[in-house]
């Protein structure tokens, strides 16, 4: 277990490296000079050659590179591009935190409802209940986030009043106030999720059934429900988990359209924004740190398998 553990950090390490350059890579061959892009066409020569200095710009592509690789593993994420140039780590830590909460809650709601709707589902496969739990999977899938969110803030936020239209966060919101904000977000997010973790769930389920240890145990005595909870669904939640895993880098960065409909400030948001400023310290600090939590995630999964399935720990 301890050689599989050091094996797949030492993965992440590599996969980080060759993120990090691919991500600086790209964002060097943007388009355009980025001095004059961020002070104007009307900048004199003297103020975007101070720009340069100032950001490292004017030293070669691999000196900014262990220069920027540098000062990121040791928290030195340098300064936005934006006006006051403020420190990037501090601004992107705090979208990553308001990211974390949103993708906690929705996980929160959407794993335990997907995981019961699919054993009722196989428990009940090819049954009306099964048929009408997956048409709504199916349906929720297909539906688009924005139409999905622009719906339930006319419900229930701008008819109702039960909740806030828009995701602005306060320093003094407490618990109640923190589930006005996140809750139509994480509905919105948690539909998407449903789907596709229902329809997993249903079809290893389904599969374990047929398999004969499930009679054999059945036959022996054991008490139906802990047949289905404690060894078939145990052995059907394995690809689901992959899922789970994935949906973790989904939330904390793709989740763009969400964050937009109902402001919230998280990494997706800070994203496209510095995209579309050309902000090339915090695009690049974002976009490491989600490639980050996506590899951690997958190696938490695969952590979780090896806990699930002892064999793995031998291959």
């Amino acid at each position: 277990m301890i050689r599989y553990l050091v094996r797949r950090v030492l993965l992440l390490l590599i996969t980080l490296l060759v993120t990090s350059m691919i991500v600086f890579a790209l964002t060097q061959f943007l388009p355009g000079d980025i001095a004059r892009l961020i002070l104007g066409r009307d900048a004199s020569p003297e103020a975007i050659e101070t720009f340069r200095q100032e950001f490292g710009l004017n030293e070669s592509l691999p000196m900014q590179y262990v220069n920027w690789l540098g000062g990121f593993l040791t928290g030195n994420w340098g300064k936005s591009f934006a006006e006051g140039n403020p420190s990037v780590r501090p601004l992107v830590l705090d979208r990553l935190g308001n990211s974390l909460i949103l993708a906690g809650f929705t996980l929160l709601i959407s794993v335990p409802i997907a995981i019961l709707l699919g054993v009722m589902a196989a428990l009940r496969e090819n049954t009306w209940l099964d048929s009408l739990i997956s048409l709504l999977s199916l349906s929720v899938v297909g539906l688009p986030e924005f139409v999905t969110g622009i719906v339930l803030i006319n419900i229930f936020a701008l008819g109702l009043g039960w909740f806030e239209a828009t995701s602005l966060i306060q320093d003094d919101y407490n618990i109640g106030d923190w589930l006005r904000i996140l809750t139509l977000p994480a509905i919105t997010a948690s539909f998407v999720l449903i789907g596709y973790i229902t329809r997993l769930t249903r079809a290893g389920m389904i599969d374990e059934l047929k398999k004969p240890y499930v009679q054999t145990a059945i036959l022996k005595g054991l008490p139906f429900c802990q047949v289905i909870f404690k060894h078939v669904l145990r052995n059907a939640l394995l690809p689901t988990i992959t899922v789970i895993a994935i949906s973790i880098g989904w939330l904390m960065g793709g989740i763009v359209v969400i964050e937009n409909v109902f402001n919230f400030p998280g990494m997706g948001s800070l994203l496209v924004k510095a995209v579309e400023q050309k902000n090339l310290p915090i695009l690049q600090a974002v976009v490491v740190l989600i490639v980050f939590i996506f590899a951690a995630a997958n190696l938490i999964a695969d952590l979780i398998y090896a806990a699930l399935n002892p064999r793995i720990r031998l291959n």
